[in-house]
């Protein structure tokens, strides 16, 4: 199995979401990642669709994605030739000691202390996938107390 990354131009209407996921529900499909927003235009919404399976089924999913009348545009993000990426907040258990180690992984990875309380610290970070699982698995070391991942966005690179 392959993933691919859809990202979809859409009629922002009420009701979309729900039929574009209905679509994957009705046949079985699993959405890896998705996310959602207004474009430039607020007639239109943008959706970032991650899916995994063979050949067969990403071409059925592209032909019956491109029946749904709301769907105005699908574009493939192929790698290397467009930018895809996540946020993800974690906030992990820390004393002073591990703060300061917190903080130095954080800064390997170019990522942001958001908050600090007396016994926790929130990390921002933004990057493709690899380097955000990559920051994840050396935080677990420590007490991750809650994590939440936005799922990927993205864009083709270059003018269009």
């Amino acid at each position: 199995m392959k993933q691919v990354i859809l990202s979809l131009l859409v009629d922002n209407t009420s009701g979309v979401l729900s039929r574009v996921a209905g679509l994957f529900s009705r046949r079985g499909y699993n959405i890896d990642s998705l996310t959602v927003g207004v474009t430039q235009d607020p007639k239109y919404s943008r959706m970032t669709v991650a899916v995994s399976g063979d050949d067969q089924i990403l071409e059925q999913i592209s032909k019956q994605l491109n029946k749904l009348e709301d769907v105005v545009d699908i574009i493939v993000l192929e790698e290397g030739k467009s930018v895809c990426r996540e946020l993800v907040l974690v906030k992990v258990k820390a004393n002073n000691k591990q703060k300061q180690e917190i903080i130095a992984i954080a800064d390997i990875f170019r990522a942001k202390i958001v908050d600090v309380s007396v016994d926790s610290l929130m990390i921002e970070l933004t990057g493709n996938i690899n380097k955000v699982d990559a920051f994840i698995t050396l935080l677990k070391d420590f007490e991750i107390s809650q994590l939440v991942r936005t799922g990927l966005t993205g864009l083709t690179r270059g003018i269009n």
